[in-house]
């Protein structure tokens, strides 16, 4: 009976250990310059098709799949958010990530305009 329960306990860590390993495989790290959405663009339509408000923690980035799930951390303060991204652009030189204002509140850069910030995401593997 240990025996069986000391092989189902090794073989439970195992595989959360594999499990978790082959996320960190995946995982992208970058500092890049971020900006926020105006106000303006409230009630609009994103390019994902979903309606664009101020509430929700989200972001526009040109390549990521809409979905992704991406961790945006203000250095200056390490306060950090979790966005889903739904729209693309920025389209500014030098911008990599567009957040909602909440977002952009949540990690303290409103009123800022632009400010580095180191992102974090997976993708999911190739087929």
């Amino acid at each position: 009976m240990k025996v069986l329960l000391l092989l189902s306990a090794f073989l439970l860590i195992n595989f959360s250990n594999s499990f978790s390993n082959d996320k960190e495989k995946n995982l992208i790290q970058k500092q890049v310059r971020a900006t926020y959405y105006a106000s303006k663009f409230v009630g609009r339509k994103t390019s994902s098709g979903q309606v664009y408000t101020h509430d929700k923690f989200t972001a526009a980035h040109k390549t990521l799949p809409f979905g992704t799930e991406v961790t945006v951390v203000n250095p200056r303060n390490g306060k950090s958010v979790v966005v889903v991204v739904n729209d693309r652009g920025p389209f500014g030189k030098g911008l990599a990530i567009d957040l909602s204002q909440s977002a952009a509140r949540e990690i303290g850069i409103i009123g800022q305009g632009i400010a580095t910030v180191e992102i974090s995401y997976s993708l999911p593997e190739a087929e």
